[in-house]
Formats: C-alpha cells, structure tokens, sequence
C-alpha cells in the first residue's frame, strides 16, 4: 500500500517541479528522490512524471494522482484534527431543544452568536412544545433543552438552572360574549366555549394541554402564533404566557379576565443531561447566564 509519505513526496515533486528541489527541501539526495518515485510508479504501474533536463512534470495520470493524493492528504489531517478535538471534549455539533413559550428574538441572537464564536460546530435547533422539550432530552434528539416548563416528567440524571416562573393570563377577543363580563368567570360558565390548546409535540411521553374544562371542546394549534390568530377571532378562549400576551393585552385586541379557577405559575428551567459537560455546551450555558438573566431575556 501507499504510504502517506509516498503521496507527500510526489505532492512536493509537483509543487517544486525537480527530484532536486523536493530532495533539498527533504534534506536528501536526488537519487533517493528518485529511486523513491521510481517505486511508487511501478506499484502503480503508471509514470507519473515526465523527465526533462533539469526538470519534471506531471503526466495525465500524474495529474489525476495529485489531485487524490491532495485530498487524502487533507482528509487526513482533518481526521487528526477531529480526533484531538474529541478527545479534548469537542463535539461536531450541538442540538438545542427550546419550548415555544421562549422569546423568539432570544432564539436569533442566540443562533446569530453561536455561529460567530464557533466556526466548526453545527447548531440544530428545535422548536417543542411542553412534554416535547423533556423528550427530546431524554431521547437524546438535544443537548440542552431552554424553557422546559412543570416537574420533569421522566428519570435521568439531569441538572437544572431556574429561569423562574411563567406567569399566565385568561384572554378573549375584545368582541367576545365575555369580553363585558365584570365578576370572575366560573367553570361552568367557561365550558361553553373552546378552550384554545398548543399541540403537545411530544410522542412517547404523555402529553400535556394548555387548559381543558371537563366536556369542553378543543381547538388545538401548533404554536403561540396560531393561537393569538385564534384568540383575536373570537374561536375560542383560554391562556397564555403573559409576556406573549402582553402587546395584545395593551392595543385592545385580547382582554384579560379574572376566571374563579386561576391557573398557577409554571416552573421554568434551562435542563441537560449531568456528567461530562463539552466545551460547547459549557458556552452555552455561559452565554444563558444565571438565573435572573434567563428569566429576564427569555420569558420576561
């Protein structure tokens, strides 16, 4: 077989264009130079260079080989590259799974940073909604998972950073029968409507709903987007992240109301798996910052 010292040497003999030049930068004799290549021709069974005078040059098949040889060369190094880089903790890529309650605007600067600190990593990033976010994580389809919401739902040696607590309000369309009501809104009187839900992604662990009444109808959407559709409509009513909420509370078009039966405050967490932490997952977690900050930057 050819050795990597074989594909070097005729990769130098091209570039300097003589057995003299390569044996001078190899620290050689010509003639071992050339004996050396006259070698490697008759394993190939081809002539790779033209002798001239003082010179050389490829032949066709020459040619063909240097352009080979060019790319092993370069596959090799790289595969030494990555290895050292494994061994030291680097990883090709890094998978992030984030719920859909999350600042979208974070999501983009998140992405925009990454990709200017790191030039040899892949980041994939998905968008889950509820129990989707932990299953991703437990399945290892992510590395980290930002805005998990409630108590982990499966076992695994997971650690934890708080982003706080999501807070919800009641909403309905500003046309809706409800938008007048002044006294809380009991459950009965709630049921009669459909209560907009987000599709819960996940598909092995048990999924989770928004907010259902016993016998109420659903109206089940993919994401906050096609919610506020919904709700601005007047198809339906229910809850949503306050600081999604927000904009649409202030210009008129959702109102707010006070329901019997509040929802409680969901817990909220950065989440990934314990042990060895690469370094790319260590700048990530870095760059999220301490639990103030993500609930400041993120659901805030």
């Amino acid at each position: 077989m050819l050795s990597i010292e074989s594909l070097q040497l005729v990769d130098l003999i091209a570039r300097t264009g003589s057995f003299t030049a390569a044996a001078k930068a190899l620290h050689r004799v010509p003639s071992a130079v050339s004996y050396a290549v006259r070698n490697i021709e008759e394993e190939l069974g081809v002539e790779l260079f033209r002798r001239l005078h003082r010179t050389v040059v490829l032949t066709e098949a020459g040619h063909h080989f240097v352009d080979e040889a060019r790319g092993m060369l370069k596959k090799m190094d790289e595969i030494k590259r990555e290895t050292l880089r494994v061994a030291n903790g680097w990883q090709p890529s890094l998978s992030i799974a984030l719920d859909n309650i999350v600042c979208a605007d974070r999501i983009s600067a998140l992405m925009a940073d990454f990709y200017r600190h790191f030039d040899n990593v892949e980041l994939i990033v998905r968008i889950e909604v509820f129990n989707g976010v932990w299953e991703a994580l437990v399945t290892g389809r992510s590395d980290i998972a930002i805005g998990a919401t409630t108590a982990v739902p499966v076992g695994g040696d997971f650690q934890f950073r708080d982003m706080g607590s999501i807070e919800w309000a009641f909403l309905v369309s500003r046309n809706h029968p409800l938008a007048t009501a002044t006294t809380p809104l009991s459950n009965e009187v709630l049921a009669a409507f459909p209560s907009i839900c987000l599709e819960d992604t996940s598909r092995d662990i048990p999924k989770r709903t928004t907010w259902l009444l016993p016998n109420q109808r659903r109206l089940v959407v993919p994401d906050w987007l096609r919610a506020i559709n919904c709700f601005t409509e007047g198809l339906g009513i229910g809850y949503m992240p306050v600081h999604l909420a927000r904009p649409y509370i202030e210009s008129g078009a959702l109102v707010e109301k006070t329901v019997e039966h509040p929802k409680a405050p969901a817990p909220c967490c950065v989440a990934w798996y314990g042990g060895k932490t690469p370094p790319v997952l260590e700048w990530v977690l870095d760059y999220l910052g301490d639990s103030e900050k993500l609930h400041r930057e993120w659901i805030s």
